[in-house]
C-alpha cells in the first residue's frame, strides 16, 4: 500500500539526506519524493510516498519525528487530499502533425509552453494516471524527452497542521499488538 507523508523540515543542509536515509535504513523504497520551500520562511516541505503496510508506516512516521530538524509529519494517505504531478514532455511535431498534437494536448487540459521548428514542449499537471495517458497518446508522434516530478500533496480544507503546532505537541503512535512509540 502506498503511504503518503507531508513532512515539514527546517531548511538546513543535510536534512533531506537524513530523511531519505532513515527510510532507506528501514528497507523501504521511496516511490516518490518532492521537496520545495514551505509557506513558512526557513522551512521546506517534503512529500514522500513509500510502499509500506500500516504498521511500518507508523514506525516510519515515529522515526521521522526523531530527526532534529523535522517539525511535523502528516500521513495524508487516508485524509481528503489533492495529489498532483507535473510533467514536461518534448514531442516531435512537424508542420503536418502539429495541429493533431495540439488537439490532443487540449483534450488532456495540458498546454504547450515552447514551440520549435520540429518539436513542442507540453506541460501537464494532474493525477499520475492522467499524465501517463497523455504520454501514451503522444508516443506515436515521438516523445523526445520527458521530465516528471514526484507527487505533491495538500490536504483539503482546514485539516492541515502547521509546523509549529504539530511539532510542539507530544505524539503517540499506536500500533496493533500493544506496541507504541512515544516521540
Amino acid at each position: 500500500m502506498s503511504i503518503t507523508y507531508v513532512v515539514q523540515v527546517a531548511d538546513k543542509p543535510g536534512v533531506l539526506n537524513r530523511v531519505v536515509s532513515l527510510v532507506r535504513r528501514r528497507g523501504y523504497n521511496i516511490e516518490s519524493l518532492t521537496v520545495g520551500h514551505a509557506s513558512t520562511p526557513g522551512m521546506s516541505r517534503i512529500t514522500l510516498v513509500v510502499e509500506a503496510n500500516p504498521d511500518a508506516a507508523a514506525r516510519i512516521e515515529a522515526n521521522l519525528y526523531k530527526l532534529v530538524h523535522v517539525r511535523s509529519v502528516q500521513n495524508v494517505t487516508d485524509v481528503p487530499t489533492v495529489f498532483r504531478h507535473l510533467a514536461l514532455i518534448k514531442v516531435a511535431a512537424t508542420a503536418q502533425s502539429r495541429s493533431q498534437v495540439i488537439q490532443l494536448v487540449d483534450v488532456f487540459r495540458a498546454r504547450v509552453v515552447d514551440v520549435a521548428s520540429d518539436s513542442l514542449i507540453v506541460e501537464a499537471t494532474g493525477a499520475d494516471d492522467k499524465i501517463d495517458s497523455l504520454l501514451e497518446a503522444l508516443r506515436p508522434f515521438g516523445v523526445l524527452e520527458l521530465a516528471k516530478t514526484g507527487c505533491l500533496a495538500m490536504t483539503r480544507g482546514s485539516s492541515a497542521k502547521t509546523g509549529a503546532a504539530a511539532g510542539a505537541a507530544d505524539k503517540t503512535v499506536e500500533l496493533d499488538a500493544g506496541v507504541s512509540f512515544s516521540v
